[in-house]
């Protein structure tokens, strides 16, 4: 597999509160990796600052290398247009706006761009979400909490990433919506793009991702393919409510 992303001895401040240790992960090209760990370890920081996306109190140092560029520094908007794109915990819909043209809002980079074909990804969509399909005319606020969900993964679908950073993506959803949302990210894999996932549900997140870190108070305290991390004593006893025997 080709590496994606590498990112080294990342650290982030607000202020003088150091929010994040220096911290190193990688992603391979079709890869999910996943960070578990408990609130307030670090998890959305560390995202945030991989996307360029920390509030103005924040500073970071360390190197993020994505594909053949070093985006060290850069703004936002160079990320995504070498090809991130981030899903918000709090999703940052428009909630007035229609389905659909919350979607199309996802490819403006790429209409700036000069993409005729800016819109094509629409297809992909609606075939791996088919409820916006039934909704695409109506308002974005009038959706279910997992449909929100679901138009905010396809928005950032829109922008055609080769990398797709979902910050609590089953936060505040019931059970069932959960699964569903956890087999879309499982499918989205088939589609080619590697999936950075931060998550608090470690049991479905280490189900769907091939390899995983644990960050606790800001570090990266363990590390490996997930499926053996989900048979770590500390793991089980800590993140899946379970005493191995």
């Amino acid at each position: 597999m080709m590496r994606l992303l590498q990112v080294s001895r990342l650290e982030v401040f607000y202020g003088k509160v150091q929010a994040l240790q220096p911290t190193s992960l990688h992603i391979d090209s079709g890869q999910i990796v996943t960070v578990i760990g408990p609130n307030g370890a670090g998890k959305s920081t560390m995202l945030n600052a991989i996307a360029g996306a920390l509030p103005a109190s924040g500073t970071q140092s360390g190197d993020v290398i994505f594909g053949e560029q070093n985006l060290t520094g850069s703004a936002i908007e160079k990320r995504v247009a070498s090809g991130m794109s981030l899903v918000p915990e709090k999703r940052e819909l428009f909630a007035t706006m229609k389905v659909e043209d919350n979607l199309l809002l996802g490819s403006y980079r790429r209409y700036q761009a000069g993409e005729k074909d800016y819109a094509d990804q629409m297809h992909v969509v609606y075939d791996l979400f088919p409820r916006l399909k039934e909704r695409r005319q109506q308002q974005a606020g009038t959706l279910s909490g997992g449909e929100r969900q679901m138009l905010a993964l396809g928005r950032a679908l829109m922008a055609k990433p080769r990398l797709l950073m979902l910050d609590e993506p089953s936060l505040g959803l019931a059970p069932l919506i959960v699964k569903e949302i956890f087999h879309i990210i499982h499918r989205l894999k088939q589609t080619g793009v590697a999936i950075l996932l931060v998550e608090q549900n470690a049991r479905a997140a280490l189900q769907v991702a091939d390899y995983g870190y644990v960050l606790e108070t800001g570090s990266i305290a363990l590390e490996g393919v997930a499926s053996d991390l989900a048979q770590d004593q500390r793991v089980v006893e800590t993140y899946l409510g379970l005493v191995k025997k």
